[in-house]
């Protein structure tokens, strides 16, 4: 996730006025945001069309951002990007992890290990496997 401000001069405090350290945005950023957004398709189901238009704008006209209004606004539009770049990492890790899962559990219980079957329900053992299996 991007922190999203406007640059620090030199008297600035490097903390801003809610806590969050103030980097700087370029559209270089926006646009490779987009592009994962993009890929991952997100950017249609998860943004609105106004959403979607103040990113492209922002990308088009703007080298760096100065507002403070666009700056809350491209960190909330981030924010939620990143939310479903995260959410459908977890589904499709837990999506592969169960098959993966079930598989090493029937494997176990035939070796012989009945708590092998046990595998199959724990979400934990699941969402491992397929953060493995994904990476």
């Amino acid at each position: 996730m991007f922190i999203i401000g406007n640059p620090l001069s030199s008297t600035e405090d490097p903390l801003g006025e809610k806590g969050k350290v103030v980097a700087l945005v370029t559209r270089q950023d926006l646009a490779k945001i987009k592009l994962k957004a993009l890929r991952m398709r997100i950017w249609f189901r998860a943004l609105s069309k106004i959403e979607r238009a103040i990113v492209d704008l922002t990308i088009k006209c703007v080298e760096k951002i100065r507002s403070n209004v666009l700056t809350e606004t491209i960190a909330m539009i981030v924010d939620k990007i990143s939310y479903y770049l995260e959410e459908n990492f977890v589904a499709k890790a837990e999506q592969v992890g169960r098959s993966i899962a079930e598989a090493l559990s029937a494997f176990g219980v035939r070796w012989g290990n009945e708590e092998c079957s046990a595998w199959k329900n724990d979400r934990c053992f699941v969402r491992f496997i397929g953060v493995m299996a994904l990476n």
